[in-house]
């Protein structure tokens, strides 16, 4: 029976020895090894968009920060270069010590096209990167409704050109404040909540052009014949907040309980506010509108307001000397057409108003509203000490509006 041909293959096999053919085998899954590493660490650095807030983008936080050198959101993680206000990330991985990163994000309607390079200092490091986001203030003031927009992000890290990420952001509306968020822990497992409450000192906004019509009403009153905020005395600086409150009882302002916002999230919490035009035109408030409106137009008269947070409700203060040592409170929500019986029960005073002037039952709601808001002040004054999450004093200083800018509309 005539021999196999032996193949090529089988010959060289067979002329090589073994300890040979190991080395070989050795040397390829080296290379198979080093090319893998090499995709891992130099050719495919897994680049993603990443941010804090869940992927929600707050608008009203945006404009309130714009000018402010504080990082009022913090990095999703660490170490990262940029600024974290800019609130979109993209993760990547460094290559060698000092890799140049280039970022190029596409432009929305909220925000131009730009280009942003970094330094990424340590090798070998993933890195969350911020690149510049040239923000459109004004789209972002318009925007009234929850919105999505695809933010598209080119990256260029060392030599190498990452693959075109996109991700889908929710922009929401100017009517949302950003109460705060959860952050993990280092150990990534457990979260810790990061309260951002003064950002509600966005929506006082005593700048506003309208405010000057409504002063001009609460002077026609003749309550007072001017607003002079802390020349005269504590009784002069309530008299002046009592102009103020007359004058949005006699523009018809109503009470409305919508306040929460309609968007719900494990990972941020936030608050629906009516900004100072839409309570102007709409002459209804809550507990937060009615207290940012107050706030506003104390402040316009330089008298120093203080928004007093507590859960699930708002309500406002006013501080009643220029040193800021002593302050008087105010429920706004009775500035509306309310039954005063519901707060003073045991008083009956709704039969009292039947023959009450509009300035007297004006009046009288005023001082009730100073007295149940005094009452409440006592009555929770230990978890205002105590710094107790949901209990806040927020007084709208000169040093909060360095920080924390109107957001206007």
């Amino acid at each position: 029976m005539p021999k196999q041909k032996k193949t090529p293959l089988i010959r060289i096999l067979i002329s090589i020895r073994r300890w040979e053919l190991l080395l070989l085998v050795g040397l390829v899954l080296l290379g198979a090894l080093g090319y893998a590493l090499y995709n891992r660490l130099f050719a495919n650095t897994s680049m993603e968009i990443v941010d804090s807030l869940g992927g929600n983008i707050f608008p009203s936080a945006i404009l309130a920060t714009a000018t402010s050198d504080e990082n009022f959101i913090l990095p999703c993680d660490t170490p990262y270069v940029g600024t974290p206000s800019s609130l979109i990330g993209v993760k990547v991985h460094s290559r060698t010590r000092n890799t140049r990163i280039r970022v190029e994000v596409a432009e929305t309607p909220f925000f131009r096209r730009s280009v942003s390079e970094f330094v990424l200092p340590r090798p070998w490091t993933e890195y969350v990167v911020y690149p510049d986001i040239v923000w459109n203030y004004g789209a972002l003031r318009a925007n009234v409704q929850a919105t999505p927009v695809s933010v598209v992000i080119q990256a260029q890290v060392g030599h190498h050109r990452e693959r075109e990420k996109v991700r889908t952001f929710s922009v929401r509306s100017i009517n949302e404040c950003l109460l705060g968020y959860y952050r993990p822990y280092d150990n990534g497992k457990q979260r810790r909540f990061i309260d951002r409450r003064q950002l509600f000192a966005a929506y006082v906004n005593e700048d506003n052009p309208q405010i000057d019509q409504v002063l001009r009403e609460a002077l026609n009153t003749r309550i007072i014949n001017r607003f002079v905020g802390y020349q005269g005395d504590s009784a002069t600086v309530v008299r002046q907040v009592y102009a103020l409150w007359n004058v949005l009882q006699r523009r018809g302002f109503k009470y409305s309980s919508i306040s929460n916002s309609s968007f719900s999230s494990g990972v941020v919490a936030a608050q629906r506010v009516r900004t100072f035009d839409d309570a102007l035109a709409s002459s209804q408030i809550n507990c937060l509108d009615g207290s940012v409106l107050m706030a506003s137009l104390m402040r316009a008269i330089n008298i120093v307001p203080i928004l007093v947070r507590l859960p699930r409700h708002m309500f406002v203060g006013f501080y009643t000397d220029r040193e800021m040592r002593h302050a008087n409170y105010l429920e706004t929500t009775m500035v509306g057409n309310v039954n005063l019986d519901d707060y003073f029960p045991d008083e009956k005073l709704d039969s009292t108003m039947a023959h009450r002037t509009k300035n007297e039952a004006s009046l009288l709601t005023f001082n009730k509203a100073m007295e149940y808001a005094q009452n409440n002040m006592r009555r929770y004054d230990k978890f205002f000490k105590n710094n107790t999450v949901g209990y806040t004093l927020l007084p709208i200083t000169s040093e909060v509006r360095r920080k924390i800018q109107p957001i206007g509309k």
